[in-house]
């Protein structure tokens, strides 16, 4: 009787918010076929496949694809670079947006805001090919902008984009050009949430400019930070694949191949798709567990967290 009494219920609520189910069901459909759907063909890192055998007929190996990449001579370095790269970027290019928004909250001037705001929301539009090709022609050893610069400075010029150590800036900091203006509105749009009274109070109580950011703007906006901080940890081995392959050259190869790049090239180049999905599922994997402990962490001492 319970069990029947829940079916006539659901109907009933079926029957009443149908329009709304017929909303949900285009997009929970395309995350079925596109995405979960999918992650069944990530047995093919436990197997040894054969394109004329297909995923499912072809024969298990184990763990042996895994134990091939920990015990390849290149895997320290393939972590070592992938980690570098994405906690440089999370360290620097976080807290940017974020300030960008306080500053921006702050101008009264609102055509100098517009300004500001088109500037650098501008780059974000940018494809990736066409911003690996503006930072090669700025960066060029020879007729480059910067070293054209440099030159007239009475400075040598430099191979920016053939030293290893500096590839790690050139990626962090032209990423951080590109998105910190779009990556800002999310902080803006939270900023207009904050209640008014708020700042009328922190006015009347004869606040600075510096007092009213520290106790209103920033616990304000802090349950916002908080998920975009959790999202980004979870992304940190997830670091994009375009750039990084565009940018790489054989000089700078020692701190520009990372994860994403030698799946590629393992991959697609060389057809070894059952090596090249057991390290892509690695890499899941880890950002898998930073999720979850960045978001238990968010939970414990931020109060505020994604689940």
């Amino acid at each position: 009787m319970e069990a029947a009494g829940k079916r006539l219920s659901a109907r009933k609520s079926f029957a009443r918010h149908w329009q709304l189910y017929l909303i949900v069901a285009p997009p929970l459909l395309f995350f079925i076929v596109f995405k979960y759907y999918p992650m069944l063909n990530a047995v093919l890192a436990f197997k040894d496949y054969y394109v004329t055998k297909g995923i499912w007929g072809s024969p298990w190996v184990g763990f042996h694809n895994f134990r091939l990449f920990f015990e390849n001579p290149i895997f320290g370095s393939l972590v070592k670079n992938t980690l570098m790269l994405s906690f440089y970027l999370l360290l620097a290019g976080f807290p940017i947006p974020i300030l960008l928004a306080l500053m921006l909250n702050e101008v009264r001037a609102q055509k100098f805001k517009r300004f500001v705001q088109l500037v650098t929301f501008a780059p974000y539009f940018i494809s990736t090919v066409v911003m690996v090709s503006i930072i090669m022609l700025f960066l060029a050893p020879r007729l480059g902008f910067v070293n054209v610069l440099m030159n007239h400075l009475g400075m040598e010029s430099v191979n920016f984009l053939g030293s290893p150590g500096m590839f790690s800036s050139i990626y962090v900091w032209s990423d951080i050009w590109q998105t910190a203006g779009y990556s800002a509105v999310i902080y803006l749009a939270a900023l207009s949430g904050i209640d008014p009274t708020l700042y009328e109070a922190a006015r009347v109580d004869g606040a600075s400019r510096f007092q009213k950011i520290w106790n209103v703007d920033l616990p304000g906006i802090l349950p916002t930070i908080s998920i975009i901080l959790i999202l980004n940890v979870g992304n940190v081995m997830a670091i994009g694949f375009e750039k990084v392959y565009l940018l790489q050259n054989k000089l700078n190869i020692a701190n520009s191949e990372i994860i994403a790049t030698y799946v590629y090239k393992i991959g697609l180049l060389n057809a070894n798709y059952s090596f090249a999905t057991a390290v892509g599922l690695f890499n899941s994997v880890i950002n898998l567990v930073l999720l979850f402990t960045v978001n238990a962490l968010a939970r414990r001492f931020l109060k505020s967290s994604i689940w």
